[in-house]
């Protein structure tokens, strides 16, 4: 039990101690160490099978806490190498990500052709969608990634890829951004592939995206494989005081076992951020999520509504204070969260916390 985090810190350090080296040798490599420190505190209902209320401190109420180590090195004519190592951090309970980088792992390179990066990445569709989030993925008040029906994440993008090839580009307003998740099945490339096509274009306080994503199961004995089928458009203004930010989802699964009914569910999102001063802005956002393809009293189309505030405190540090309801139909269990299930069809929470920022 003692060697993991002792292997972590010696990871760390050395990693650490290598970014000095490289911005102090060589004046064509450069390496940042950056994270999200974010802590909340508050009450949440029906988080125990009791049904009990319990107050407590948790990680990520903005943004997941994270520690993060990028860097790249001048080649010529414009092009360069970059990498990317990155960790999730439980900061309620000093947990990393196991694996350890399990958010980004990837080296490639960037020119004026765009950036290609190979390893374990966000998919296209996560950094496309990401800006048209009003929550921007917080763990606990956004369903964006992985919308919460009834019991633990579904119906959502992956988030990330193990094995990921991608590539970003941009001409004009346009940006666009595909990737190909590699299955490494034996006899068959199509068995465990991923792959995502992404575009963004802006005019002026204007943007409009597009993404859409394909995941194949392993084939069964009978030559049929489980395959998802994701798609999602998005709008968004964005000037002065006012950001308005509105997308949709339309997630199908066809099942590949005799007798298993496909999966099929809708998710819309909408919000607005006010800057109502200078460092205050306020934020409300709501979720609907309309599940298909299940008997009449089974769809629990659960509903999420957010309101937060946010007091930039500095350049880096935010205070925020945040309230949350969420409400499922036929006593279908929801919760706030995307990756902890509810235990009724109701959940309520209000929280305080502190998001710093290097």
């Amino acid at each position: 039990m003692k060697k993991i985090p002792l292997c972590t810190a010696l990871i760390l350090s050395v990693l650490a101690s290598s970014s000095a080296l490289a911005q102090s040798a060589d004046p064509k490599s450069k390496v940042d160490v950056y994270g999200i420190i974010d802590v909340l505190f508050g009450p949440t209902t029906n988080v125990t099978k009791d049904k009990g209320t319990v107050w407590r401190v948790s990680s990520s109420g903005e943004n997941v806490s994270r520690l993060g180590f990028r860097g790249s090195e001048e080649i010529a004519d414009g092009l360069k190498a970059v990498y990317q190592l990155e960790m999730g951090i439980g900061v309620d309970t000093g947990t990393p990500d196991s694996p350890l980088f399990k958010r980004q792992s990837n080296v490639g390179l960037e020119g004026r052709y765009g950036r290609l990066v190979m390893g374990r990445s966000f998919t296209s569709v996560y950094d496309f969608m990401l800006p048209y989030d009003p929550m921007g993925y917080a763990p606990f008040y956004s369903w964006a990634p992985t919308g919460n029906a009834s019991g633990a994440s579904k119906y959502g993008m992956t988030t990330g890829f193990d094995n990921i090839i991608k590539y970003t580009g941009k001409i004009g307003d346009l940006s666009f951004g595909m990737n190909y998740g590699a299955g490494e099945q034996s006899g068959s490339t199509g068995d465990g592939a991923k792959g995502a096509v992404t575009a963004n274009y802006v005019m002026g306080p204007f943007s409009m995206v597009g993404a859409y994503e394909r995941e194949n199961g392993t084939k069964t004995a009978a030559d049929v494989r489980d395959v998802t089928n994701v798609a999602h458009v998005g709008a968004m203004y964005n000037s002065g005081k006012w950001k308005v930010q509105a997308a949709a989802r339309d997630y199908k699964l066809r099942a590949a076992k005799a007798g298993t009914p496909d999966v099929r569910a809708r998710l819309y999102w909408a919000g607005v951020s006010y800057l109502i001063l200078q460092n205050v802005t306020l934020t409300g956002a709501a979720y609907y999520q309309d599940v298909r393809n299940v008997a009449a009293n089974l769809d629990a189309d659960p509903v999420m509504v957010v309101g937060r505030i946010r007091y930039a405190i500095g350049k880096r540090t935010d205070l925020y204070a945040l309230a949350a309801y969420a409400k499922a139909k036929h006593g279908q269990l929801v919760s706030l969260s995307r990756d902890d299930a509810g235990f009724d069809s109701k959940q309520k929470n209000v929280s305080v916390g502190i998001q710093v920022r290097f």
